[in-house]
């Protein structure tokens, strides 16, 4: 290490040029990273959903869970089954151990699910659907229409806006909410229907064997051959009405014969009002990884597009926006990050000069660029454990570059020129700097494995500590020696080297110095004795609280 930083220092238009393109890499990456409030991480919880309208919860426990519940057991992996019966269906929850492998365990899940089909009885209203619990896949927004406006024109404005809003590259899906599926209604006069020898059940079934799709096949001429089309489909209420219902010789009676057809909505089984009036509303969900701002931005503003081309009375509100908290939350702690920088520099300023701390200066933002372009390269987002982490890098990133530009200082102040004092400070200390800066991130290495669901909410931190400690140890043994070999300065008084003579004659100092030198010299001649109340209050403490204190909590009130 050594060598490489000697080889190093001999180059410094190369190294120059290799932190500036740091610093403008680390630059865009902190304008391009995604932000996010919180982590995206898996939950590992999976549900399997399963509706028989009509069935009871009784029912729905003997022949819808204890079936899927026998299959969905035998899953690797599983950590807990929870299941839940009520009016007209259930469903089966799974949670997994943590750190579980999502692809995996929903391939494992629908192979079980599609093993249990034969077992559950026929009629279901849907195949039992299986869904993950992921935070990514909750509405970031809410686009709600209202209005009184007819439903179906407002319902088909809102299915164009989706269709809009889905276009967006960052948004994965607008599902619709409040809207009812259309159907056809058949009114059947009875009165006809007898006159005609026609019965209800001969009705239905003309309807169930009608609308299909038919494979003809191919037609061989001889020559060739092409695909023959029956069309049976229903394309509009007219080909209803022509539907022949009975032929006697040329005459055909068709349902319009018999019946009135009207288009008209399913029942409703929830309602959507906004300040009284009929609403429709678009659940927005942005893509893995995308930053929630630029997201919520771009749909808004593809919503005022649309909203140029609206009727009047149509009224657009957005809830549940959630860039107005995430954007606060990420100012704050900026703000907090850079007055912890402010604060930082005026200690420093206050005791090594303007000089010097301006080249300890240069380590915060270099560290903190550096740092945000190894989060960006490794995919991660910028969330509020991230920005944490970096404030609680401000005090610590800066130190061996302090070490560095004060060693160099007193080379400089013993009259050696600053190229060589800093190429001196640089190679003496970059064992110590090193270990220093290891020991740091050893202690927080161990909080990369922390198990659980809070564990890879947490590793976020020291991903970032990793990143921005381990790019302040390049800027102060390579940077700041390079900047300060150009622009270092001693403070103009030529000091002789400390003699031991001098380190005897600082007892005599006054003050605050004097008293910690004077109460460490006491305590070095007595070092077992030291040693032996360092632990009697290790242990004091760790008794005391736990006989006053006030108890341990996850998250406090």
């Amino acid at each position: 290490m050594i060598k490489a930083i000697e080889a190093l220092l001999t180059r410094t238009r190369t190294v120059l040029s290799i932190m500036v393109f740091l610093l403008i890499a680390g630059f865009y990456a902190y304008n391009a990273i995604p932000t996010e409030s919180s982590p995206d991480i898996d939950i590992p919880i999976l549900y399997v959903s399963m509706s028989l309208e009509g069935i009871s919860p009784s029912d729905s426990e003997r022949l819808l869970l204890r079936p899927m519940e026998q299959q969905l057991s035998s899953i690797e992996g599983v950590k807990e089954v929870r299941s839940t019966a009520y009016t007209g269906g259930g469903n089966v929850v799974l949670e997994f151990q943590a750190g579980f492998d999502k692809d995996s365990a929903l391939d494992d899940v629908q192979k079980a699910v599609d093993d249990a089909r034969s077992d559950l009885p026929d009629g279901l209203d849907r195949e039992p659907q299986v869904t993950e619990v992921n935070f990514s896949l909750f509405p970031v927004l809410v686009v709600t229409l209202s209005g009184e406006i007819p439903e179906r024109s407002l319902v088909r404005l809102a299915q164009d806006l989706q269709d809009k809003i889905e276009g967006i590259s960052t948004v994965l899906e607008a599902e619709i909410a409040g809207d009812r599926e259309e159907l056809v209604e058949i009114i059947v006069d009875p009165s006809l229907m007898e006159s005609y020898g026609l019965r209800g059940g001969d009705i239905l079934q003309f309807f169930n064997r009608s609308n299909l799709l038919v494979a003809a096949g191919n037609l061989d001429t001889g020559v060739g051959s092409f695909a023959v089309k029956l069309p049976g489909l229903f394309e509009s209420a007219s080909d209803i009405m022509d539907m022949p219902l009975r032929t006697e010789g040329d005459s055909v009676i068709r349902v319009r014969d018999i019946a009135e057809i009207r288009q008209t909505f399913k029942d409703p089984q929830n309602f959507a009002r906004v300040n009284g009036q009929r609403a429709v509303a678009l659940n927005v969900v942005k893509r893995t990884g995308e930053n929630i701002i630029e997201t919520i931005e771009s749909v808004r503003s593809v919503v005022e597009i649309e909203s140029q081309k609206w009727p009047e009375g149509l009224d657009v509100i957005y809830t549940l926006d959630q860039s107005d908290d995430i954007r606060q939350r990420l100012s704050d702690l900026q703000n907090n990050m850079i007055s912890a920088v402010l604060l930082v520099m005026i200690v420093v300023i206050a005791t090594m000069g303007l000089r010097a701390a301006s080249l300890v200066g240069i380590a915060i933002p270099s560290s903190f660029l550096a740092g945000v372009l190894i989060i960006y390269l490794l995919g991660l987002t910028v969330n509020v454990v991230v920005l944490f982490g970096l404030i609680l890098s401000i005090g610590m990133l800066v130190d061996g570059a302090i070490v560095v530009t004060e060693y160099a200082d007193r080379k400089m102040s013993e009259g050696a020129s600053k190229k060589e004092a800093f190429r001196e400070a640089s190679i003496r200390m970059a064992w110590p700097i090193t270990a220093s800066t290891a020991t740091t991130l050893a202690a927080f290495a161990p909080l990369l494995f922390w198990p659980g669901i809070v564990g890879q909410f947490m590793q976020y931190m020291p991903m970032t500590l990793i990143a921005v400690l381990g790019s302040s140890l390049l800027v102060a043994l390579v940077f700041v020696p390079v900047m300060g070999g150009i622009w270092g300065k001693a403070d103009g008084k030529k000091k002789d080297p400390i003699t031991i003579k001098d380190l005897e004659n600082i007892k005599q100092i006054k003050g605050f110095t004097g008293l910690y030198i004077s109460f460490l010299s006491k305590a070095l001649r007595v070092p077992g004795i030291v040693l032996i109340l360092t632990v009697v209050v290790l242990v004091a403490v760790q008794v005391t609280y736990g006989k006053l204190g006030k108890g341990v909590e996850f998250f406090p009130d």
